[in-house]
């Protein structure tokens, strides 16, 4: 049986519903954040930016108690990248992205020549109890491990802790309106629950479609950095619903997942500079017209701004403090006089939300030539 034809802009509006982006959702934060299978968060408040774009009366501070009573953790997980996650999905998406972090210990192209025929495991059984009853940065690990294992380098030793161990960094790091350097201690014991012994890569398959369908095996694994999927999507097929898309290339997903018309209006959205929407897909043109000048913005970008589903222009914002003044500014192409005034407006009240303490808020669009 032939599968049907998912169009491009069939796909977009597909993931746009399920990214929370086409309307903002009533749900409350930690079932937003289990949806999304977590938010990508080397940038510590960059999830405060994707939750305010995909909620509705969203409040920054309530997400800040969240990460202080370890309801929500931040973890290396997917691609090997510090996520916002919840404790529960971060006990099982750190054993099943493990092989990731075992590779970078390989190809880092300082260390691994100093990790080379170094047993690893008394590293890690010093570390991790001594992580666990005091939480510690990068610094004072080093130290630590230098007094212990002297004819060892310890930033190697402190670069594979940080991969073969479970560390979340602890409040106040990642807490809105507040700040601390990267401070670590191990997961189990920060949340007071094991790792899964035995977490389902199926299942996690699953919820990727649920968040970011439909998709490739590919896809799938450019979002977790994970190979061998295509046996994992494979396994699936008779669970799952096959369409073809414009350009001959089968896509999987959950038959009752949301697909809307592709005429479905999609609003302005401003988006941080590290969101998962833009980070999932080995083929990213589901979101991007085609066109590269955007590669040419000169401003120091932060993020970027989605009209009608596609991304049309990077923002960052000017914060003149003495004068409490905020000036985002947009560099974009291809934008009507129509979409001008929506991006203006919508990155008012971005504005708004990313700088609260200041009380004059603009945005000024400038065409990338």
């Amino acid at each position: 049986m032939t599968a049907d034809v998912l169009t491009d802009a069939a796909i977009n509006r597909a993931t746009l519903a399920r990214q929370l982006l086409l309307e903002r959702s009533t749900m409350p934060p930690t079932d937003a954040i289990t949806h999304l299978i977590g938010l990508q968060a080397q940038n510590p408040l960059d999830p405060y930016l994707s939750l305010w774009s995909r909620l509705a009366r969203f409040d920054p501070d309530a997400v800040g108690r969240l990460v202080e009573d370890r309801s929500l953790v931040r973890i290396v997980v997917m691609r090997g990248t510090i996520h916002l996650v919840t404790a529960a999905d971060a006990c099982t998406l750190r054993p099943l992205t493990q092989p990731v972090l075992d590779a970078e210990i390989g190809r880092h192209s300082e260390y691994a020549p100093l990790l080379v025929g170094v047993d690893l495991a008394p590293v890690l059984a010093f570390a991790h109890p001594l992580l666990a009853e005091q939480p510690m940065s990068g610094g004072r690990l080093r130290a630590a491990l230098a007094e212990r294992f002297g004819d060892l380098h310890p930033a190697a030793l402190a670069y594979a802790c940080r991969c073969l161990l479970p560390l979340v960094q602890v409040p106040p790091r990642g807490v809105w309106g507040k700040s601390l350097q990267v401070t670590s201690t191990p997961l189990d014991s920060w949340v007071g629950r094991p790792l899964d012994p035995s977490p389902s890569i199926d299942h996690v398959v699953l919820r990727y479609l649920d968040a970011f369908g439909p998709a490739t095996p590919a896809d799938a694994m450019a979002w977790s950095r994970l190979t061998g999927l295509r046996e994992v999507f494979e396994r699936l097929r008779p669970q799952l619903r096959v369409f073809r898309d414009e350009r001959g290339r089968e896509l999987f997903d959950r038959p009752d997942a949301p697909r809307p018309d592709p005429g479905t209006k999609a609003p302005v959205r401003f988006l941080p500079e590290y969101d998962n929407l833009l980070l999932s897909h080995a083929d990213r043109s589901r979101f991007s017209f085609g066109d590269d000048r955007l590669r040419g913005a000169v401003g120091p970008i932060k993020g970027t701004v989605l009209v009608d589903g596609r991304v049309v222009a990077v923002w960052h914002s000017e914060h003149d403090r003495s004068a409490g003044a905020v000036d985002v500014v947009v560099e974009h192409v291809r934008l009507t006089a129509r979409a001008r005034s929506t991006v203006e407006a919508e990155g008012r009240r971005m504005a708004r939300f990313w700088h609260p303490r200041a009380t004059d808020h603009t945005v000024r669009l400038v065409p990338v030539a």
